[in-house]
């Protein structure tokens, strides 16, 4: 008869605000036989004594110390504590990183997201859920449309108030919070209010914010798609204008997880509407003028992507040591020597790069490369209705050549050039 497996070294256990009395049996049990315990100070203090490992609590910062404290505890059976469901922004994703998918053995507990869900009568996957935990609250701007439910992991006590000021200051104001406090314990709480005239006390730091997204009469709209309005743009003029934005997003086609370069960032709408295509989305732009990389930054905090990364310097020099794109966007520059070969040649196979010009000498290169390369070279003109006296006539813009193109590996043509 074949021998029972032996048990994991790394077991990772959920435990909610009910504690010891809300987790299973299995959990229970891995948890009292366990030679070390490794979690936060409130989980630890939350097992009884008759789980007698020995009891190490997380330093700070947390993620660069999961190598070092599971080596020095190597060859003993060690129980890692997390809140709730340990793979839903729980520390299950680092301990997997760093021992490999599989690995750990991971006893969950219901998350904060399904004790919330269960309160307030909102189905799970009808609800969007975001953390602030380790981030800005700018990055909930992205998520507001009229309408939609969220749920927000805190980061403390004084989350809910950060909440409610950002709702006001995006357009937001008559937005319906609900902060739920110690859900599944003896402890749990409830209280509410509006986003416009929040004034609640801090309360428990264990909380999930719930929101009923109600946009303000007169707020700006942005949709979730690209071609925001030039009005929710800080700029100076050095703005790929939102027709011909639009239009360069689809042919940059982003993907989730994929990252673009944006060279010539200008107001930096290119790579905030790639960022906001998807949460995983990244972007590095770069803009060689400091008081446009300063604006490119307040854009993308006010559309809800703080993570874009903003370069100031000029290209290609402050290309180099970038990590490599998935896409790259030439908004300006092109004419500058190297450049698009230093685009061209960081690209991977199967990358895409889309340029776009307005002047004869830059329209002249890329006529050249398409030539050289393939891809599909157009020309996008947009025309506006303007009072002309009386009566309304059309107002022409600068038409905009752009040359969109994948890399293909050398002996595959990408394109038939004219």
């Amino acid at each position: 008869m074949s021998s029972a497996p032996p048990a994991p070294a790394v077991t990772v256990v959920g435990i909610g605000a009910d504690g010891w009395g809300g987790i299973s049996a299995l959990s229970q049990r891995a948890l009292r036989e366990a030679e070390v315990l490794i979690g936060g100070p409130r989980q630890l203090d939350l097992l009884p004594a008759a789980c007698a490992g020995e009891r190490v609590p997380w330093p700070t910062p947390l993620r660069p110390a999961v190598p070092k404290l599971l080596a020095a505890h190597a060859g003993r059976r060690i129980c890692v504590l997390a809140s709730g469901d340990p793979m839903f922004y729980g520390i299950g994703r680092a301990l997997s990183e760093v021992l490999g998918a599989g690995v750990p053995h991971v006893l969950p507990h219901p998350s904060s997201v399904s004790y919330a869900c269960a309160r307030l009568g909102w189905p799970v996957e009808d609800t969007e859920v975001l953390t602030l935990v380790g981030r800005p609250a700018a990055a909930l701007a992205a998520a507001l449309h009229p309408g939609r439910r969220l749920l927000v992991l805190s980061a403390g006590a004084a989350t809910p108030a950060e909440v409610a000021a950002l709702l006001r200051e995006r357009g937001f104001g008559p937005s319906r919070l609900r902060v739920l406090e110690q859900l599944g314990s003896e402890r749990e709480r409830q209280s509410e209010g509006v986003a416009e005239d929040w004034d609640l006390p801090p309360g428990d730091p264990l909380n999930v914010i719930a929101v009923d997204c109600r946009r303000a009469q007169g707020a700006l709209r942005l949709a979730s798609t690209p071609g925001l309005p030039d009005e929710a743009y800080e700029h100076d003029g050095q703005l790929t204008k939102r027709h011909v934005r639009a239009a360069t997003l689809a042919a940059l086609a982003p993907a989730p997880g994929e990252l673009l370069w944006d060279v010539g960032g200008g107001s930096g709408s290119i790579a905030i509407e790639w960022m906001r295509a998807h949460r995983s989305c990244r972007a590095v732009t770069v803009e060689r003028d400091a008081a446009r990389a300063e604006r490119i930054t307040r854009n993308a905090l006010a559309l809800g992507v703080p993570a874009l990364r903003v370069v100031t310097g000029g290209a290609p020099g402050a290309l180099a040591g970038l990590p490599v794109p998935d896409a790259v966007f030439v908004g300006g520059g092109l004419t500058v020597p190297g450049l698009l070969e230093a685009c061209w040649d960081a690209l991977p196979a199967g990358g895409r790069l889309v340029a776009n010009t307005v002047t004869l000498e830059s329209e002249a290169l890329l006529g050249e490369w398409y030539r050289r390369h393939g891809g599909e070279l157009v020309r996008l003109a947009v025309a506006h209705a303007v009072p002309v006296g009386g009566f309304t006539g059309w107002r022409q813009a600068m038409p905009v050549t752009q040359w969109t193109v994948s890399k293909c590996p050398p002996h595959v043509s990408s394109g038939e050039p004219r």
